[in-house]
């Protein structure tokens, strides 16, 4: 009979091979060697050496291509084929097999075949059978050969506590399905036992199976056989090495299964599309986990398997955005704040915050929020949507997204840190995070450790007491918060422009606050009401600002409702002071007065309504100033008027650093100040050459932050103080506080201005803010430029004489300015030569101390009427002042 070819699929015993077809496994045939028995491996236990006398064919023959030839067949019972099987290399069985010592011949072996071919054979295995006892070879040994094997593990949990992260040698007996194999572990040279074994971190579809309670068929699900094939063909019957991980809920054992070259069969199932990644044992395989879900995108992206009509999610199109933190609303759901100053709701994706319905949980809410409100509130982050949840019963249609902060995953902080537990996602939810087993591992993590939600111990829950409740409760609180300054607190909720409630944690108070000294429009309470003109405005500046910000509360009353009034202050700025230069409140004189920052107010104030900003979006200084009249009229009437109301002889020798360009001067005063200003400067100069001194700002700048700034036009360092901030642009406008000047400059030509030297406090910013007596400057701004670029020209490089006519409350100074050079008889100032050049005119409406001074007012008007009849500047085109 001729020889055919086939694959050696599995060894069955020491004298038994299943074959298949080369190009088609599915036709098998099995085959005994010819003339020859084996011990028997058996359920119930095996006999004498079964277990070597198969492990000999098994190495020899299992995936290896071999020649056959069937010499005889018994019909009883199986039908079993008889022959012999030679290998590539010429190793011929059953010869091999008997020389070994693993085979015997059998006792009827001579009757089967009477062809002189198997009668040779059988000589020659009579000779070798006679060697192999004669050297004890095999079976023939004297002792040994006892294996105890055993089919089942009594306790699977107590085998994987003993055996957890070991690798265990192994032989794949049997390929269930893709992703469950029957393995003999062989824990030792004389112990094996035989188990299921589940391969981790994937799930394989189902073989064909039939339902044990009912006897039913159940078909093979899609690629189900494909999937068993690819590991039958790679594992069954080859040495592995099982990694025990973990036990199933059902009590099986979770391992990983190495091939010894190939390392482990799941990434190859998962990259060939026939099994996915289940989540169930992330935390077993840990950082592997990455690595399966890397070959099943491989399978998604190329369609294959069970993804064959796969369609790729849509992603948002958007990578990856930048944002604000506006508001925490709870541990898993945030409002980011986009440039354009719009709104946005996500929620953190896969995690969620404590349950409010889980007793265990529920204390642990405020914590978590609280928790990533100090981490997160203001604070730039970027962002990428993950997917979007639809709206279901009570919920509106959710945005799930990754947040990352100072590239730190702010989902995975939340769960290391036990403020949150992961959401358990169904195999096909497309809107997971993409770091998704990090936050299982991290989860499982924080449960060992006992972390925040997972400890034993509730935590200590803050009981705020709502002092403004009634104006009883107030006044009692009053008391002992009007001794303390600045005390740190929180805005918890923003009523309005100036009306907030605020959280004291260190007294466990709840208060109303209101802002002294100051009035801000009133917004609307609900739909159907109406607020003021730039109520709403006002309400949205401090929504923006203090939105559960930290802030310091000084307290210095109450209303009548229980409300505290106060000051509020926000990364130490007085937050009254940004409404009013916002032009959203206006001054309250009475209270202002009270709270000893008047002069601050009234300046920020002013600040506004020269900016025509916000509620000054029409402000007429003329105006203004006759209403300033008749306050300070009525002064003059009251004791001490005359006085008050006088023009001052105060004469000082001067220097102008910089005019801005609504006309505003800034001064030095020559004298003491300069020459401490001229030596504070060669110190700060050296000091900034020295190249050890040149570490730029260690923190982004803020506002209202002091530091040494490189000027642009001579890359000399001065003293500057941030007055905005670009953290895009990493740019920042400084003003320089010894000249005046602003210029905005990347944050690379800045430094700290730590040094206690040249401290602000050491030497007072040498720059004084003035104005000009007298004049009342254009309103159209070709003209106002016009007389600002006169006034830099005549005051610049000289020292000048000012007389200091009148000082304001927020210290602003009041100033005829002379060159005593040319100025003999005192008529000749820069003031005089703006209205001679018709780029200003003598106020309709005077104040009180410019009244006073009817000799200066006489000689510009002298020259006013001289610059309108030669149609200079403002009047060349006719008396503007006439109707």
């Amino acid at each position: 009979m001729s020889l055919l070819e086939a694959k050696v699929k599995s060894v069955l015993s020491g004298d038994t091979v299943i074959l298949h077809n080369i190009n088609n496994p599915k036709q098998e045939r099995t085959l005994s060697l010819a003339f020859v028995t084996a011990p028997r491996l058996r359920r119930e236990g095996d006999e004498l050496f079964a277990f070597e006398s198969r492990d000999f064919l098994r190495r020899l023959l299992v995936g290896k291509v071999v020649q056959f030839r069937v010499l005889y067949k018994i019909p009883t019972g199986a039908n079993r084929e008889y022959g012999i099987v030679s290998l590539p290399n010429r190793t011929q069985l059953p010869e091999q097999a008997v020389a070994e010592g693993w085979l015997k011949l059998r006792d009827d072996a001579g009757r089967k075949d009477d062809s002189d071919d198997a009668a040779a054979l059988l000589e020659k295995l009579q000779v070798l059978e006679a060697r192999a006892k004669a050297d004890s070879k095999g079976l023939w040994q004297e002792s040994g050969g006892r294996i105890s094997s055993s089919s089942e593990l009594s306790d699977p949990k107590k085998f994987v506590e003993e055996n957890k992260g070991k690798d265990i040698s192994a032989i794949v007996e049997k390929v269930l399905a893709g992703d469950r194999l029957i393995v003999r572990l062989l824990l030792s040279p004389t112990e094996h036992v035989q188990t299921m074994v589940l391969l981790a971190g994937i799930r394989a579809p189902a073989t064909k199976r039939t339902n044990p309670s009912d006897g039913k068929e159940q078909p093979a699900e899609p690629f189900g056989d494909e999937s068993h094939q690819f590991v039958e063909t790679r594992l069954l019957q080859r040495n592995v090495v099982a990694n025990i991980l973990g036990v199933s809920p059902n009590g099986q054992l979770v391992a990983n299964i190495k091939h010894p070259v190939n390392g482990s069969i799941a990434p190859h199932l998962l990259k060939a599309g026939l099994a996915k990644c289940t989540d169930h044992h992330t935390t077993l395989l840990g950082q592997e986990m990455g690595s399966y879900r890397q070959a099943e995108k491989a399978a998604k992206d190329s369609r294959q398997g069970v993804y064959q009509g796969h369609v790729a999610q849509k992603t948002s199109g958007a990578g990856e955005l930048e944002a604000i933190v506006s508001r925490i609303q709870s541990a898993d759901t945030l409002f980011l704040r986009n440039k354009a100053g719009v709104d946005r709701r996500i929620n953190l994706s896969s995690v969620r915050q404590p349950k409010p319905t889980d007793p265990k949980q529920s204390p642990w809410g405020p914590e978590a929020k609280e928790f990533l409100r100090k981490k997160l509130i203001g604070k730039h982050v970027k962002f990428h949507i993950d997917g979007k949840r639809a709206a279901t019963e009570g919920y509106d249609e959710r945005e799930m997204a990754t947040v990352t902060y100072q590239g730190k995953n702010i989902g995975l902080l939340l769960v290391e840190n036990g403020m949150a537990s992961v959401i358990r996602h169904r195999q096909d939810d497309t809107d997971r995070s993409p770091i998704y087993d990090d936050l299982l591992l991290a989860e499982q993590a924080a449960q060992e450790a006992q972390k925040g939600l997972w400890s034993p111990k509730a935590p200590a829950t803050k009981q705020y007491v709502d002092y403004s409740e009634s104006l009883e409760k107030a006044k009692r609180q009053l008391t002992l918060l009007s001794r303390q300054r600045k005390v740190p607190a929180i805005v918890d909720f923003v009523k309005s422009g100036s009306r907030f409630t605020v959280l004291v944690p260190r007294e466990n108070a709840k208060l109303t606050f209101v802002l002294s000294g100051i009035r801000a429009p009133r917004s609307a309470r609900n739909p159907t009401d109406k607020g003021e003109p730039f109520g709403q405005e006002a309400h949205d500046f401090a929504n923006k600002r203090l939105q559960q910000r930290d802030v310091e509360i000084d307290v210095e009353d109450c209303d009548k409702v229980g409300g505290f009034i106060g000051s509020l202050y926000i990364n130490r700025e007085n937050f009254a002071k940004a409404l009013l230069e916002e032009g959203l409140a206006s001054v309250h004189a009475y209270s202002a007065e009270k709270t000893g920052n008047a002069n601050e107010l009234f300046a920020a104030e002013q600040k506004a309504k020269d900016a025509r900003k916000g509620l000054w979006h029409d402000y007429d200084p003329s105006q203004e100033d006759g209403v300033e009249e008749t306050g300070e009229a009525a002064d003059i009437n009251g004791q001490n008027g005359d006085a008050a109301a006088a023009r001052r002889k105060d004469y000082r020798d001067v220097v102008v650093t910089h005019v801005d360009n609504t006309g505003r001067l800034k001064l030095q005063q020559v004298g003491t100040g300069t020459a401490a200003l001229t030596e504070l400067m060669s110190a700060f100069r050296s000091f900034h050459l020295n190249p050890s001194n040149s570490q730029g700002l260690p923190n982004p700048p803020k506002a209202g932050d002091f530091v040494a700034a490189k000027f642009t036009a001579d890359d000399e360092w001065y003293r500057a103080r941030i007055r905005r901030n670009n953290r895009e642009a990493k740019e920042a406008e400084v003003v320089y506080i010894d000249y005046g000047n602003s210029e905005v400059v990347p944050w690379s030509r800045l430094r700290p201005l730590s040094q206690p030297q040249f401290s602000h406090t050491k030497l007072k910013p040498q720059a004084l803010d003035a104005q000009l007596s007298f004049i009342q400057l254009p309103g159209n701004p070709e003209y106002l430029a016009d007389a600002v670029n006169l006034i830099a020209q005549e005051t610049a490089d000289r020292q000048l004489v000012a007389n200091v006519d009148q000082v304001d409350k927020d210290g602003t100074l009041w100033v005829t300015l002379f060159d005593p050079k040319d100025s003999k008889t005192g008529e000749d100032s820069v003031n005089a030569e703006v209205i001679s050049e018709g780029l200003a005119m003598v106020p309709k409406k005077l104040k009180a101390w410019e009244r006073s001074a009817s000799d200066v007012l006489v000689a510009l008007n002298k020259r006013q009427v001289t610059a309108k009849e030669e149609r200079r500047g403002q009047w060349e085109y006719g008396d503007l002042t006439e109707d």
